[in-house]
């Protein structure tokens, strides 16, 4: 075999690694439709099993008040609300309420896994499940009626719905409009077809007893401990169920700096953690097991305008060597938009997304740009700073 035929294989290799990322979601969907799954009877009264919900802050308090007012809110007794104020002034941070827990670390943790044990090395009672919410978070009335469905189903760990809290700049908007794209596919679709919904960092619960598992052995720091938690679970062989009625509204990027460095945490997070598909998909293939599988598959997937961008060059080079293969190119293309537009039309999106579309030029530009501070991601932040100011019911 000469240099030139060894240079065709890996360049036909490398394009159908990248290439099976835009087709794939859409044959999910049409699997999906086969299955369909039914609707759940979300009329069936289920026992109130006990909660520790964890609610995480690094150096900001300014959103807290509404996210307690909110899971204060929620149509369910059993539970009580651990805010673990990491690096923050709690001065002022009072709540006449015995379900609310304030915790101070004594020293800075800078990691969410930390505070999470933190909280959980305090529990007052011995919860059974726990649930993570942010700070910047705002939780529907249902939550954990909607989790507790597929808990008691026999699911270790469940992912809620994480839906847009605001929408009142074109970011916002397009980072809303990323996440109904990746909640309907690794989400719902996902979980249907018969794996697992991927984590989202927040809006997510789990037996006490899988979390100290997973992650009780381990130091994690930066950002990505969702990451890690999901491959220990579908690794474990649980599948990690998908609850769209559990919402929580979650504050979206708002500022193209914001967007930049957030971006760079999370694209750092992916090249630190993308091999765990690898494992998956190896365990997959010899275990016969399609959860494995097709999670390890997704795992694998890089950033959403990465593999876009690369998927564009590709069809470039190929209109110069294979005009053939330049014109698969753009019909896989033309069905990753497809996809991606069902998305949004399946879920009754917001106007103000479709209208941001225009901007998504612009979004990923700034996405590129982000790729110049994935090295040092860390340690420009352990948190996004968020800018929205919360409206007075």
């Amino acid at each position: 075999m000469n240099i030139s035929e060894l240079t065709n294989i890996i360049w036909g290799i490398f394009q159908v690694v990248i290439g099976y990322n835009l087709v794939l979601p859409f044959l999910l969907l049409l699997i999906y439709f086969l299955v369909r799954p039914k609707k759940e009877n979300s009329s069936i009264v289920l026992p109130e099993v006990d909660y520790a919900i964890i609610v995480t802050a690094y150096e900001q308090t300014t959103l807290l008040n509404s996210v307690v007012k909110s899971i204060l809110k929620l149509n369910y007794q059993n539970y009580l609300i651990y805010i673990v104020a990491d690096k923050c002034d709690v001065t002022n941070l009072k709540f006449d309420n015995d379900k609310v827990i304030v915790l101070r670390p004594e020293d800075t943790l800078a990691s969410n896994t930390r505070s999470h044990f933190y909280a959980i090395n305090r529990f007052k009672r011995a919860h059974e499940r726990l649930t993570i919410i942010d700070s910047d978070n705002i939780v529907d009335p249902e939550y954990l009626n909607a989790l507790n469905v597929y808990f008691n189903k026999g699911f270790k760990a469940v992912q809620g719905l994480r839906d847009a809290k605001n929408l009142e700049t074109m970011y916002a908007s397009l980072d809303a409009a990323r996440d109904i794209y990746y909640h309907f596919y690794d989400g719902k679709v996902l979980f249907s077809v018969g794996s697992s919904a991927t984590l989202s960092g927040s809006g997510m619960g789990f037996t006490v007893e899988l979390y100290k598992e997973c992650l009780g052995h381990l130091d994690i720091t930066g950002a990505g401990f969702d990451k890690i938690l999901q491959k220990q679970i579908v690794e474990k062989g649980n599948r990690i169920a998908f609850a769209e009625n559990a919402i929580v509204y979650d504050e979206k990027t708002s500022k193209s700096d914001q967007l930049v460095n957030q971006r760079a945490r999370w694209i750092n997070t992916w090249f630190r953690y993308f091999s765990f598909g690898f494992g998956l998909v190896g365990n997959g293939i010899l275990k016969l097991n399609w959860n494995q599988f097709l999670f390890g598959l997704v795992l694998l997937r890089p950033p959403l305008f990465m593999f876009l961008l690369i998927a564009v060059v590709c069809m470039m080079i190929n209109i110069f060597l294979n005009p053939i293969i330049a014109l698969l190119w753009f019909v896989a293309l033309l069905i990753f938009v497809l996809g991606f537009v069902l998305s949004l039309l399946l879920n009754h999106t917001d106007k103000r997304i479709y209208r941001s579309l225009v901007g998504i030029p612009s979004f990923i530009f700034y996405q590129i740009l982000s790729l110049l501070k994935v090295r040092n991601a860390n340690k420009h932040s352990v948190a996004t700073k968020h800018f929205h100011a919360e409206k007075e019911e």
